[in-house]
């Protein structure tokens, strides 16, 4: 069980570190994007960050119901799941925004990308109440 919470943990940093980057990255994608008209190396990097996160959020889903499921998924894990899936919307979201970036169609503001990250932060403040204090 040790090695799973590890993986879990591990899976979860990266997942969430990506969670907190590609939103930002995307501004300077945009950016970059109107100084080049071109695709260049940040929207590279951005696409690279995302897939690769991607892989990661799924071990640490996998490995979060594993380890639930051996703690016979008492009240609080609902409440972790629920806002994991909330995350797991918000990622998905922005992955529909990089594949509209790859093609060179940047619609959202950079207020907007920048509000959409601190959602993220808010989501991720909220898991961690819940595995910390594990209300009923």
């Amino acid at each position: 069980m040790i090695w799973v919470k590890v993986i879990h943990i591990l899976c979860v940093m990266g997942w969430v570190t990506s969670i907190f980057a590609v939103p930002r990255a995307l501004i300077y994608w945009k950016r970059e994007h109107a100084t080049l008209d071109a695709f260049g190396p940040l929207g590279d990097l951005t696409i690279r960050l995302y897939r690769f996160s991607l892989g990661l959020g799924v071990i640490a889903i996998i490995t979060g119901f594993w380890l639930a499921g051996m703690l016979a998924m008492p009240g609080w894990v609902w409440w972790k799941v629920a806002l994991v899936a909330a995350l797991a919307v918000h990622y998905g979201w922005t992955g529909r925004m990089v594949l509209r970036a790859r093609r060179g169609v940047f619609t959202e503001s950079d207020r907007f990308l920048r509000i959409f990250n601190e959602v993220s932060v808010l989501g991720v403040i909220a898991v961690l109440w819940v595995v910390v204090a594990q209300p009923a």
